[in-house]
Formats: structure tokens, C-alpha cells, sequence
């Protein structure tokens, strides 16, 4: 069975609206991720930075990602939405998932609400398109992400922009534009099953 090629279909999408930029929420889980989406996507849409990621395991680190997120959309003129931190949204969807393997049923229920949550968002003010950056990384199936984020789309009544980031080098991207505008780079995704593991 052949792979979906979500980078593809995204190019598909940008073409369709080709002469109308539409707005797009963008789910950031970091500002180095958002460094590999943003010169794809400014071309084309609207596109406003949204920081929900309750995931993160200390306020110190929320609040030190956030401040870096803000930092990087004033340097390029990008709105961004930060939410406040709310671990607890986490931990109520991970309980009893806590020896599960990073990549398993723990993180798919973790991308299911940042991206529920932003589908939300989307609706409530209004923009044309939600995606994320999560598709950024290496590390995370793409496939699965871009399965969640249609899920929540029909969901909420709101279209969903597929995506798969690291295609083109996008990772290489973001570690280049990382080092251009000083970014602090975290070591685990975020949540402190992951921080276990990389320790």
C-alpha cells in the first residue's frame, strides 16, 4: 500500500486557493519547529502562531518555550496566540499511560488534544485552515498526525491543512534558522515520560 505524500496534498491545497490568502492557525510546539513551517507557509496564507502544549512538564519550561515562540513571531511579524499553562488537561489523557513507549497510544492522545484544541480555536476566531508543526520532526509520525488532524477537522467543522514538514529539509531549515535567530533548543519533546527517556 502506497504512502500518503501529505506534503502533496498540502501543495494541492495552496493551489487550489493560488490568488486568495487564506488564514491559517498554526499549532507550534516550539519556536525552532515553527522556524521549519513558517517560509513555507507565509507565502501563501495568513498565518497567526498558536502556542497550546500542556504537555510540557514544568511551568518554567512552558513559560521558557512560550517566551521564545513570542520572541521569534516579533522578529518575523507573525500574530501569536499564547494559552496559559494547563498541565493537568495532559495528565488527565496520559493516566495509565505512563510506561507506554514515546510514539505509542500516550502520544497519540496528546497530538488528538493540541490539535482538538486548535481546531477549537480556529473555529471560534475564525481562520479558514488549522495545521501544526508537529510534522516537523523526525521523530514523529507524520502519517498519524495528518489522521488526526482530518478526525478533529470533521469534528469541528473546520478544514484541516495536511502536512509533513520535514519534506524538502525542513528539519535541516529549522536548525539553521534555530542557530540564525539564537533559539533556545530543547532536548525531549516536552512532557516528562520523554525528558525520562532522554536522560
Amino acid at each position: 500500500m502506497n504512502k500518503v505524500n501529505f506534503d502533496k496534498l498540502m501543495t494541492a491545497v495552496i493551489e487550489e486557493n493560488r490568488g486568495e490568502r487564506k488564514k491559517l492557525l498554526l499549532h507550534s510546539c516550539c519556536a525552532p519547529c515553527f522556524c521549519g513551517c513558517f517560509e513555507r507557509l507565509t507565502p501563501h496564507f495568513d498565518v497567526t502562531a498558536y502556542y497550546f502544549n500542556p504537555n510540557i512538564d514544568l511551568i518554567e519550561e512552558y513559560h521558557l518555550r512560550a517566551e521564545e515562540q513570542k520572541r521569534l513571531c516579533e522578529k518575523l511579524n507573525i500574530p501569536v496566540i499564547i494559552e496559559p499553562f494547563e498541565k493537568q488537561n495532559f495528565l488527565d489523557i496520559a493516566k495509565g499511560l505512563e510506561k507506554e513507549k514515546e510514539g505509542g497510544i500516550r502520544c497519540e492522545k496528546c497530538f488528538n488534544l493540541r490539535l482538538e484544541n486548535t481546531a477549537k480555536k480556529c473555529k471560534e476566531l475564525g481562520f479558514d485552515y488549522f495545521a501544526t508543526t508537529l510534522t516537523l520532526s523526525p521523530l514523529k509520525n507524520a502519517e498519524l498526525i495528518n489522521k488526526i488532524g482530518e478526525k478533529v477537522s470533521e469534528k469541528g467543522g473546520v478544514k484541516y491543512l495536511p502536512s509533513d514538514f520535514k519534506k524538502g529539509e525542513g528539519y535541516k531549515r529549522s536548525i539553521e534558522l534555530s542557530k540564525e535567530f539564537n533559539l533556545y533548543r530543547q532536548n525531549y519533546c516536552g512532557c516528562e515520560f520523554s525528558k525520562q527517556k532522554s536522560n
